[in-house]
Protein backbone atom coordinates (compact mmCIF):
# COMPACT_ATOMS: atom_id res chain seq x y z
CA UNK A 1 0.00 0.00 0.00
CA UNK A 2 1.40 3.49 -1.01
CA UNK A 3 0.46 6.76 0.61
CA UNK A 4 1.47 9.79 -0.70
CA UNK A 5 3.79 11.93 1.31
CA UNK A 6 1.76 14.53 1.20
CA UNK A 7 -0.74 13.25 3.22
CA UNK A 8 1.24 11.15 5.34
CA UNK A 9 3.71 13.68 6.98
CA UNK A 10 1.55 16.49 8.27
CA UNK A 11 -1.22 12.75 9.87
CA UNK A 12 2.03 11.21 11.36
CA UNK A 13 2.09 13.68 14.55
CA UNK A 14 -1.47 12.90 15.13
CA UNK A 15 -1.44 9.31 14.79
CA UNK A 16 1.84 9.46 16.90
CA UNK A 17 -0.04 11.19 19.18
CA UNK A 18 -2.91 8.96 19.12
CA UNK A 19 -0.90 5.79 19.63
CA UNK A 20 1.45 7.55 22.33
CA UNK A 21 -1.81 8.69 24.74
CA UNK A 22 -3.23 5.52 24.13
CA UNK A 23 0.20 3.39 25.00
CA UNK A 24 -0.15 5.67 27.81
CA UNK A 25 -3.18 5.17 29.18
CA UNK A 26 -2.61 1.45 29.29
CA UNK A 27 0.15 1.73 31.16
CA UNK A 28 -1.17 4.28 33.84
CA UNK A 29 -3.94 1.71 33.43
CA UNK A 30 -2.00 -1.20 34.85
CA UNK A 31 -0.20 0.63 37.13
CA UNK A 32 -2.78 2.76 38.58
CA UNK A 33 -6.26 0.95 37.89
CA UNK A 34 -9.24 3.26 38.16
CA UNK A 35 -6.97 5.71 38.59
CA UNK A 36 -5.31 5.90 35.31
CA UNK A 37 -8.05 8.34 34.25
CA UNK A 38 -7.07 11.38 36.31
CA UNK A 39 -3.70 10.52 34.68
CA UNK A 40 -4.22 11.21 31.40
CA UNK A 41 -2.11 14.16 30.28
CA UNK A 42 1.49 15.25 30.36
CA UNK A 43 3.86 13.30 31.84
CA UNK A 44 3.83 9.58 32.05
CA UNK A 45 4.98 7.03 30.00
CA UNK A 46 5.48 7.10 26.77
CA UNK A 47 6.37 10.80 26.44
CA UNK A 48 3.72 11.88 24.06
CA UNK A 49 5.68 14.91 23.07
CA UNK A 50 8.52 12.97 22.27
CA UNK A 51 6.42 10.84 20.29
CA UNK A 52 4.95 13.24 18.22
CA UNK A 53 7.98 15.38 16.83
CA UNK A 54 10.47 11.71 16.85
CA UNK A 55 8.09 10.42 14.32
CA UNK A 56 8.41 12.32 12.20
CA UNK A 57 11.92 13.04 12.49
CA UNK A 58 12.91 9.50 12.22
CA UNK A 59 10.08 9.39 8.54
CA UNK A 60 12.38 12.22 7.37
CA UNK A 61 15.79 10.42 7.82
CA UNK A 62 14.52 7.20 6.41
CA UNK A 63 12.57 8.72 3.49
CA UNK A 64 14.78 11.55 2.63
CA UNK A 65 18.10 10.23 4.21
CA UNK A 66 20.04 10.63 7.57
CA UNK A 67 22.36 13.41 5.74
CA UNK A 68 19.88 15.62 4.88
CA UNK A 69 20.12 19.42 6.22
CA UNK A 70 16.11 18.29 7.05
CA UNK A 71 16.88 15.44 8.67
CA UNK A 72 19.65 17.44 10.75
CA UNK A 73 16.88 19.99 11.83
CA UNK A 74 14.46 17.75 12.69
CA UNK A 75 16.98 16.04 15.24
CA UNK A 76 17.49 19.51 16.76
CA UNK A 77 14.02 20.52 17.33
CA UNK A 78 13.82 16.20 18.43
CA UNK A 79 16.69 17.12 21.20
CA UNK A 80 14.77 20.28 22.47
CA UNK A 81 11.70 18.58 22.86
CA UNK A 82 13.34 15.95 25.26
CA UNK A 83 15.59 18.21 26.60
CA UNK A 84 12.60 20.56 27.66
CA UNK A 85 10.68 17.21 28.94
CA UNK A 86 13.54 16.00 31.40
CA UNK A 87 14.67 19.39 32.36
CA UNK A 88 11.87 22.78 32.33
CA UNK A 89 8.89 20.34 32.69
CA UNK A 90 9.89 18.30 35.13
CA UNK A 91 10.93 21.45 36.74
CA UNK A 92 7.73 22.80 36.74
CA UNK A 93 6.03 19.73 38.05
CA UNK A 94 7.99 19.76 40.99
CA UNK A 95 7.62 23.14 41.68
CA UNK A 96 3.94 22.27 41.64
CA UNK A 97 4.69 19.73 44.67
CA UNK A 98 5.84 22.15 46.49
CA UNK A 99 3.21 24.60 46.08
CA UNK A 100 0.89 22.42 46.07
CA UNK A 101 2.23 21.11 49.71
CA UNK A 102 2.24 25.09 50.97
CA UNK A 103 -1.33 25.34 49.82
CA UNK A 104 -2.33 22.53 51.45
CA UNK A 105 -0.42 23.89 54.89
CA UNK A 106 -1.29 27.32 54.93
CA UNK A 107 -5.05 26.64 53.78
CA UNK A 108 -5.37 23.89 55.89
CA UNK A 109 -7.20 22.01 52.61
CA UNK A 110 -6.87 18.83 51.12
CA UNK A 111 -6.95 20.09 47.43
CA UNK A 112 -3.64 20.62 45.50
CA UNK A 113 -4.25 22.86 42.89
CA UNK A 114 -1.77 22.56 40.80
CA UNK A 115 -1.14 19.85 38.42
CA UNK A 116 1.92 17.96 39.56
CA UNK A 117 3.09 15.42 36.37
CA UNK A 118 4.72 17.87 33.69
CA UNK A 119 7.65 17.22 33.11
CA UNK A 120 9.63 12.88 32.43
CA UNK A 121 11.94 10.62 33.50
CA UNK A 122 15.06 9.60 30.95
CA UNK A 123 12.95 6.10 30.87
CA UNK A 124 9.66 7.85 30.14
CA UNK A 125 11.41 10.30 26.98
CA UNK A 126 13.26 6.96 25.87
CA UNK A 127 9.54 5.36 25.35
CA UNK A 128 8.53 8.21 23.75
CA UNK A 129 11.53 7.72 21.30
CA UNK A 130 10.98 4.06 20.46
CA UNK A 131 7.63 5.38 19.62
CA UNK A 132 8.47 7.62 17.57
CA UNK A 133 10.98 5.69 15.64
CA UNK A 134 8.76 2.58 15.38
CA UNK A 135 6.20 4.79 13.78
CA UNK A 136 8.45 6.73 11.69
CA UNK A 137 10.05 3.52 10.38
CA UNK A 138 6.61 2.31 9.82
CA UNK A 139 5.10 5.32 7.60
CA UNK A 140 8.76 5.39 5.71
CA UNK A 141 7.44 1.55 4.93
CA UNK A 142 4.20 2.98 3.54
CA UNK A 143 5.66 5.53 1.18
CA UNK A 144 7.55 2.60 -0.69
Amino acid sequence: MQIGAGLLYPALPFIAWLVSGTLKYVVNRARHGSEARKLIGNGGFPSTHTSIVSSVSMLIGFDQGWGTPLFGLAVAVTYIVMIDAMGIRRAVGENAKRINALMIEIAATNEAGLRERQGHTRLEVFGGLAVGTLLGWTASQLLG
